[in-house]
Order: structure tokens, then sequence, then C-alpha cells
């Protein structure tokens, strides 16, 4: 067996790296929790629990400039190895990690999504977005005046918490269905979110489209809300309708391609796709703004769903390269542009694809890389083999589900910390997602190569197991929080009634502009200064 042997970064060529305009992907190979505590401005959360199922959607071409990080340059050092065993050759590991980095004199940053949180801060203060406090709005309902509260978050959040009378519209729907929504020009329209930068940018974006309506962002969004003491609503369905009017599609796509032109937002043909898609020396995302339940309805081969909001809001979800091609498309000729308007001055390299869904491109998938090896054992024959004390069973679902319930015995584990398992010869691991199983056991035998243990897996994860009338277990503060090293407890109560936490969240919000330096900072592209970007 070959031995690898990694090639580190010293933290001031990485720091050249990042800014000299070259195709680059910085992944930070740290559970979520460890992440969320302290990164790299550019930093790609890249969890090695789930390393092989992200690292092809997040970095498709194999040949791509790759540094990985930690904190020490531990973890990091495996995440290389996987990834060359995978094809990629140009991988490089963080000398000294996060502690490197920091001692170098370069900034570390908490929280997720720094980058485009940073961006909302910056559109604030560039194009001086109004906004109405908590209060002031409060007021106006108060008052019963005629004003339209848009939601510009997804749906699943819109469900935790919401302004009252508030109607949810996420913010990539928002240049669309504005019309739908609010057909009187006349009337005030709030975009709130849970805290700043969708508000900010949804406001922005009503505003940039030349919408004759007030529009305002509500300052600090829900946790504003409920930081006055307002009460917030739960579980509302408000949304937006389904159906756009053809003539609200004309007037509105007519305003989008405006925004285009101001910000220099290229439009690409199916031709001009297929060339980029054989070129071999950038990396390529075809990436699909619409719904969610559009996309389910068919969408372009290869394309990934990256709803139009999140994309602005949480890019770093979708897009691991940075200066790849970005390519964008709906089917209406209104979302992408207006999404890519955005990424632009976000400082990506983002196209429009001409004839959206019916221009019948096409790339190819990238798919999870794992070997399937692990049986599968029903609930009734996992509970008879319990009884008869001829396994064990080993839980790597995330440690919160863990929390909440388990099955009663069962102990809980995550890759990067390979457990002692103890006890049988006979192991079952219980999995949201089989991958997640298979790269655990996958490092336990490369960890343990004389190992003869069985290994298999729960069929139907948790929930055949209860769905079975099997019971579960609850252990609230098992494992301990120093071990819940997949979980983010920096932002996890903001939304449950706990105010220092809502106040600390705002506070590191307005907070990350005084972190950035001179080179993060001027790789914003914030106004007209968008239209160098396009290679």
């Amino acid at each position: 067996m070959t031995s690898f042997t990694p090639s580190f970064v010293p933290a001031a060529l990485l720091k050249d790296w990042l800014h000299d305009g070259a195709e680059i992907a910085v992944f930070d190979v740290r559970e979520h929790g460890q992440y969320g505590e302290a990164h790299l401005f550019y930093g790609v959360t890249l969890p090695y629990s789930r390393l092989e199922l992200d690292i092809p959607r997040l970095a498709p071409r194999r040949d791509a400039r790759v540094v990985v990080y930690d904190t020490e340059a531990t973890v990091a050092v495996q995440a290389a190895e996987r990834l060359a065993a995978l094809g990629y050759t140009n991988v490089h590991v963080l000398e000294n990690g996060t502690q490197g980095w920091q001692q170098a004199g370069y900034a570390l940053f908490a929280g997720v999504n720094v980058p485009s949180k940073t961006f909302g801060e910056l559109v604030e203060m560039a194009y001086h977005t109004p906004r109405v406090t908590a209060r002031e709005l409060a007021a106006m309902r108060e008052r019963g005046d005629d004003v339209v509260i848009l939601d510009g978050r997804p749906v699943n959040e819109y469900l935790k918490m919401t302004i009252p009378s508030s109607i949810c519209c996420p913010n990539g729907e928002l240049g669309y269905r504005i019309r739908e929504l609010v057909p009187n020009p006349q009337t005030p329209i709030v975009v709130n979110c849970a805290g700043r930068t969708r508000s900010i940018i949804g406001a922005q974006t009503l505003i940039n489209l030349g919408i004759p309506n007030p529009v305002m962002a509500l300052e600090n969004g829900t946790q504003g809300w409920y930081l006055e003491d307002l009460p917030l609503e739960h579980g509302s369905t408000r949304r937006y309708p389904d159906a756009v009017t053809p003539s609200s599609v004309a007037q509105m796509r007519e305003a989008s391609g405006a925004l285009a032109e101001r910000f220099a937002v290229p439009e690409i043909d199916a031709d001009t796709f297929a060339q980029w898609a054989a070129d071999s020396s950038r990396s390529l995302f075809l990436c699909d703004v619409r719904t969610p339940e559009e996309f389910a309805a068919g969408t372009l081969p290869g394309a990934q769903h990256t709803p139009g909001g999140q994309l602005i809001q949480a890019t770093d979800q979708y897009v691991g390269v940075r200066h790849a091609r970005l390519v964008l498309f709906d089917n209406d000729g209104v979302r992408a542009p207006i999404v890519a308007s955005w990424l632009r001055q976000l400082g990506h390299d983002a196209s429009v694809l001409r004839d959206g869904l019916n221009s019948g491109v096409s790339l190819a998938a990238t798919t999870a890389a794992f070997d399937i090896t692990l049986p599968e054992i029903d609930a009734a024959t996992l509970a008879a083999s319990m009884a008869n004390g001829s396994v064990s069973v080993v839980d790597v679902r995330p440690s919160m589900s863990y929390r909440k319930e388990h099955i009663p015995g069962a102990q809980w584990a995550i890759r990067p910390q390979l457990p002692q398992l103890a006890g049988t010869q006979n192991i079952v691991l219980v999995a949201d997602e089989r991958g997640v199983a298979e790269l655990f056991v996958a490092d336990w035998r490369r960890a343990h190569p004389g190992d003869t243990r069985t290994f298999s897996l729960l069929a139907g994860g948790f929930k055949a197991w209860t769905a079975a009338g099997q019971p579960g277990a609850s252990t609230p503060d098992l494992p301990p929080d120093a071990e819940c090293i997949d979980y983010l407890f920096f932002v996890h109560d903001r939304h449950d009634g706990n105010k220092a936490a809502a106040r600390q969240y705002l506070a590191w919000e307005t907070g990350l502009l005084a972190q950035l330096d001179d080179q993060e900072r001027g790789a914003f592209r914030i106004g007209e200064q968008a239209a160098p970007v396009a290679k």
C-alpha cells in the first residue's frame, strides 16, 4: 500500500492564492459546529463525515486547486488522502490549520455563510436601503395602514416563525411574483427575514427593479421584532400564488432585462455553454434558480437546484470553487438575471442561459462517491438480536437527533472521532443517509485492518425503528456539548426565546465588516463595479 504524503501550503501563500484570480476551493473539513466557531473568510464547510458525499457537487473538476484545513492539520491530512484517492490531483493542506492562519496575522470568522452575510451589510451601506424598525412596522399595522409584509426566506424557515400577516415569498421569487402579491403600485412593501441579510437584499432587489412602491427592509427581521416584545406567528402557511399572469411576466421580464444590462450580466447560448462544459480548465456550475416544486417537476441534466434567494444568501452551500463559471437559468426570463446581478456584485462570474429550461443543454452529472458494502437488517430482526445480546448499535446520525431520541443502548459516533467499539462481534449502524454510514465503516476498517467485526445498516433508519413500534430513549445532555462537534451552538437558540442569543447574533452580523481586510473587501463589486467580472 502506497503511503500518502500531503502537500502543505503556508498561510501566507494561501492568502496569495485566494486573491490571484485563478480558481481555488478552500474547504474546512471539520464538523459544522467546529467550523462555525472560527474559520477562514473563504472557507467552505465540507465536514469530513460527509466528504466524499459532497465534494463532487462542490468541486466537480478533479484537477481544480483545492486546499483543505482544520484546526491543526490533523483531520485535514486524512481528508487530503481521501480526495487523492478520489482522483483529485491538486490538493493541499493548510499548514498548521486555523492556528497557523491566525498566527500569520489573518482573521478568523465565526458563523456561517460569512461572505454572503458580509455582502448584505455592504449592500445596505452602498445603496442606503430604506429600513423600518419593528416598532414602526407594528405601529403601521395597529393603524391599519395598507402595507404588505413579505418574508424573503424559504417556506421551511417561514413556518418556524414570522411577522403576523406576512406572506412567504423567498427572495428569488420576489421579482417574478411581486405584481401578483402587491398589485397596487402605491402600497408600501416591507421585506423581512430572520435577521438582516435577506431583508436587505430582498428590499433592494425590488428597488433595483424599479418597483414604484415604497419598499423597506425590516431592521433585524424577526429577531428585532421579538427583541421588542412583539408577538411572532408560528406555523403560518400564507405564501405566494403559484400562477403569474402573462402581463405580469412581461412587465417583470422587461425590468429584469434592464437590471441585467445595468450590471453587465452576460447571456450565453447553448453553443457557448457546450464549449464551457468541454473546457477542462474551468469549473462550471449549472444552477436552476426556480422553486423546489418546479425543479422537481423537471430540470436540465446536470443542474443543481439553487433557489435564487438562497444562492445569494448562502452561495458557499452550492458553489465550492472561487472564480468558477456559474450559469443560471429559469423558465421565465425574470428570475435568473435578477439573481445573477447580485452574484456578480458578490464577485462571481455569473451568466444567464438563454432560453433557460428550453435551451436543451446538459452537464455531466456529479455523483457522490462511496462504496456500498453494508447489508441491511430490519427493525424486528435488530430488536430480537439486541434482546439476545448478539449485536451492538452505533448511531451516526447528527448529535442533536441522537439527543432527541435514539435506540436504547445505542452508542453515538461520528467519523472524524472513531470510537472504541466495545461489545459484540456484530455492529448495526443507524443513519439518516447510507453514505454517512458507509464512510464511517470504511474509515473504521482502514484504522483497524485486523478487525473482523461485521457491520450492517438498519433499513429505513431510526424512522423505521419507531414505525415498527420499537421504543426510543432520549438523552438531552448526551453526548455532552463538547462532543457535539457537528452542531453550531453559536446560533441555535436565537429563535427559541433567548434574547441574549438574538442580540449576540445581530451584533455578529453587523460586526462582520470590521473584520475584513482590504483584499477581502475589494473582492466585492457593489453597484456598477460588477461589470468587469466577465472573462
